[in-house]
């Protein structure tokens, strides 16, 4: 039998047998590697899911409850008020709406809900709503309530943290070198300090990116770290949808086998994490969505996202259920390391 390429045998080697991580450099080999070896980079990311995390998968829903109108500039994002995309502006949804959805969402086999709003940041008022609805949906369906705001200042991760959010969304949406180039309005540290503040508030962090914004590389790798060195809990794996009126528009789609390339390499810099598929896995991965499932991912966002159709939650089950990963009946805890050999 042909021995697996050295990058291979030395990542195995620590993620599987030492419990340990992978450094910068044998993280850039594996990216290297062509693509004849792609099925190979593959089959170890999905073995070390499984060795850490375990074979279930964790679903998750989100809703838009206000959109549009955001004063940001992020140039991949059809909610900013400076592009010219055509999305419609709502206000934020009311308590008992956000309570019905949390209901569809527990009864389609989520174990999230995230309530996510085009903001710069939250004001006390939209604060005290979101507080509000976490307190009702944790009260009277059982699902976890996760959020996404925008930036926090201090003490609003704290109130958050008290009304019961489990987890708190923040995407670093790409590397500290990439970043300047799809956001002026603020910057990669802001994004950061957010992100310290959630976990110092004993809430979990959900963080990740959009792959296919024109980044290289070494980009996402610095993106991959820089969530590691957060302690992401959660990172979404976005793929450039281009949406018209926005910078980004005529972005070619990422190819494929690029996809399935990135969510190895998140899953192997990050091997403790739930590796999500979010928004843009439709239009990137097409016929590939289920074999991206053994790239490494272990978390699915079912039916719509912020202002783009997903598919049907019965879909994402029907394919978890001919590949045999369970959905998960509850958040997946961080996995335990294997003992050195």
């Amino acid at each position: 039998m042909p021995s697996l390429p050295p990058a291979l045998e030395a990542a195995g080697a620590r993620l599987l047998e030492g419990g340990l991580d992978i450094d910068r450099d044998l993280a850039r080999e594996l990216v290297r590697l062509p693509d004849a070896d792609l099925p190979l980079l593959i089959g170890l990311a999905h073995r070390v899911r499984v060795a850490r995390m375990g074979p279930a998968v964790e679903i998750e829903s989100i809703v838009s409850a206000k959109t549009g109108g955001c004063p940001e500039d992020c140039a991949f994002c059809s909610q900013s008020a400076r592009h010219a995309s055509g999305v419609e502006r709502h206000p934020m949804l009311d308590t008992s709406r956000l309570l019905a959805l949390a209901r569809r969402a527990r009864e389609t086999g989520s174990t999230e809900f995230c309530i996510v709003v085009a903001v710069r940041g939250p004001d006390r008022r939209l604060l005290d709503q979101v507080c509000e609805a976490a307190r009702a949906i944790r009260a009277e369906v059982g699902i976890e309530v996760d959020a996404s705001l925008g930036l926090l200042k201090d003490g609003q991760a704290e109130q958050l943290a008290a009304a019961g959010v489990h987890r708190y969304n923040h995407n670093l949406e790409a590397g500290p070198r990439f970043f300047p180039r799809i956001c002026t309005t603020h910057t990669f540290e802001d994004r950061q300090a957010t992100c310290r503040r959630v976990t110092a508030a004993g809430m979990e962090l959900c963080s990740g990116g959009i792959f296919g914004m024109g980044e290289s590389w070494d980009d996402r790798l610095d993106l991959a770290f820089a969530l590691r060195e957060l302690e992401a809990r959660e990172i979404p794996c976005n793929f450039l949808d281009p949406r018209p009126g926005t910078p980004l528009q005529g972005r070619e789609p990422l190819r494929p086998l690029d996809a399935l390339r990135c969510t190895a390499m998140v899953r192997l810099v990050n091997p403790d994490a739930v590796v999500r598929y979010a928004g843009g896995r439709e239009l990137v991965l097409r016929d590939l969505q289920s074999y991206a499932m053994v790239a490494g991912a272990n978390g699915l966002i079912a039916g719509d996202y912020l202002t783009t159709l997903g598919r049907s939650a019965e879909l994402d089950l029907a394919m978890l259920a001919d590949l045999g990963m369970p959905p998960a009946a509850a958040p997946l805890t961080r996995g335990a390391r294997p003992a050195p050999r």
